[in-house]
Parts: structure tokens; sequence; C-alpha cells
């Protein structure tokens, strides 16, 4: 994966896969500390003790239809490359929390990519989690929460095209009025 909104994608499907019902997606660009922080949180399943060792083996995976598993060790090797760290914490039962950090001005750390088509995809295959994408850059934040939307939108369905299309709109311009990177 050659872009971060790659990475949440992964990390997110794979939360649904695991009963999530809530995704919470923070970015948070601190350019005084020069540090890019990407936590992804979920209240699915979690992972056994056992299981959580070898999530950062390539060639460890719970999924069926391939032999091998290769977001979070991608993901874990990007974080250090580019000057971070990688944790995850999860726990059966409650759900999983994987958190990358970056060197922001680091020439290896991997660009955001597009973060609202990531959203956009994410809503739209998965109408039955809510998901919260809270972005932060220095002092100024950005939040989408699909539970507050879905109240707003009256037996609409959050996958209708018009819907998602506001949704792309609405995380682009807040992105970019909070000056966040592009």
């Amino acid at each position: 994966m050659i872009e971060l909104s790659l990475h949440i994608l992964d990390i997110a499907e794979n939360a649904t896969r695991a009963g999530a019902r809530l995704i919470h997606i923070s970015l948070n660009e601190d350019s005084r500390n020069d540090t890019l922080t990407m936590e992804i949180r979920d209240d699915g399943s979690g992972m056994s003790e056992a299981v959580l060792r070898k999530v950062l083996d390539p060639f460890y995976t719970t999924k069926k239809v391939r032999r091998f598993g290769l977001g979070l060790p991608m993901l874990s090797l990007a974080a250090e490359k580019a000057g971070g760290r990688f944790t995850i914490d999860s726990r059966e039962g409650e759900g999983t929390r994987v958190t990358a950090e970056f060197k922001l001005s680091h020439l290896d750390r991997q660009p955001l990519g597009d973060i609202a088509g990531t959203m956009v995809t994410l809503i739209t295959g998965n109408t039955g989690a809510d998901f919260v994408y809270h972005h932060r850059h220095d002092d100024q934040e950005y939040i989408l929460d699909t539970r507050e939307i879905k109240k707003e939108l009256e037996g609409v369905l959050i996958s209708h095209v018009e819907v998602l299309k506001f949704i792309r709109n609405d995380i682009d311009a807040g992105l970019k009025e909070i000056n966040a990177e592009a």
C-alpha cells in the first residue's frame, strides 16, 4: 500500500469483518512535534493473545481466501521507515486499537491519499456499521460521524448516491478548511 488511506481502508474492513458496529478513525497532524498519528479503534470481537502475537507475521492470516496477511505488517514497516512506531492492542470481546505514528516531515512517510474516497467506500460497503472520522491539524479539527448523518436522513439510506456525494464533498471541504494534508 502506498497511501495511508489504503491502510485505513484495510484495517476498517477487517474491523467490520470482526463484527464492529462502531469504528473510530483518527488522524492527528501535529506540526509543532512533527508527527502524524493515525489511530483506528473498533468495538469488534477483538483478538486473543495468541492471535495478537502473530498479526505482524506476513504469513499469518485469519482470512480463508488467501494464505497471507500483509496489511498490518506493511503499516508497521511504513511507520518504522518514517521514523515512527506502530502499536496494536486488542482484547477478545472488546475490540482492537491500531496506532501508527510517523514523523510528519519524513521523506519516506506515505501520503494520506484519498481519505474522502476511503470513507465513502467504507460507508457504502458497511451500511450496518457507523464511522467516526476525526482529523486534527494542529489546533483545528474536522469530524464526520455517520450516526449524526443517519439521524438527519429521515429514512433515506446513507448509501444513496446523493448522500455519498455530500459526504465526499463535506470531507474534502472540511480537510481544506483545517489545512490538513491533501
